[in-house]
């Protein structure tokens, strides 16, 4: 099936500014017919060379009102979370990341939250999506699932 990319920059989180860290990514349609598995997941600082940060970004399959340096995967509506840390030290800077995602499939909008745990620099992400087209039941099963989390959730 086809492949959909997206990539963006996304704000550090701040308590202060409304919707800060947050970013949507609308692919719901009228029928829910037609559902996405993430495929890659990729972050980077906006600043990689020269600032030390503590990035987390994770994608959620519900809104997010705030964010949090926390990652639980007991949390059933957690799609993904990647870790992005840089150090400009005396020897020079030194960056590693850690990235997970679940295989589920999923057929309404996604949300992603970012926070520098060590400072407040900005962080790129890309994602590839891969199409899948959903049978009847697959369609139901996928919205039924979006709804209750979204009601336990909100």
């Amino acid at each position: 099936m086809p492949i959909r990319s997206f990539r963006g920059n996304i704000s550090d989180y701040d308590v202060n500014v409304n919707g800060s860290g947050i970013d949507q990514i609308s692919l719901h349609t009228n029928t829910g017919s037609m559902g996405y598995r993430i495929v890659k997941f990729q972050i980077m600082s906006t600043e990689p060379a020269s600032t030390s940060t503590e990035q987390i970004v994770k994608i959620y399959k519900i809104p997010q009102t705030t964010v949090t340096a926390d990652v639980d995967f007991s949390d059933n509506t957690l799609l993904a979370v990647g870790y992005f840390e840089n150090s400009s030290g005396m020897s020079g800077p030194t960056a590693s990341s850690n990235i997970i995602f679940d295989n589920e499939v999923f057929n309404q909008d996604i949300f992603i939250t970012h926070i520098d745990a060590n400072g407040s620099a900005s962080c790129n992400y890309y994602i590839e999506l891969e199409q899948v087209k959903l049978a009847l039941d697959q369609n139901t099963v996928a919205t039924l699932k979006d709804i209750r989390n979204i009601e336990q959730n909100g």
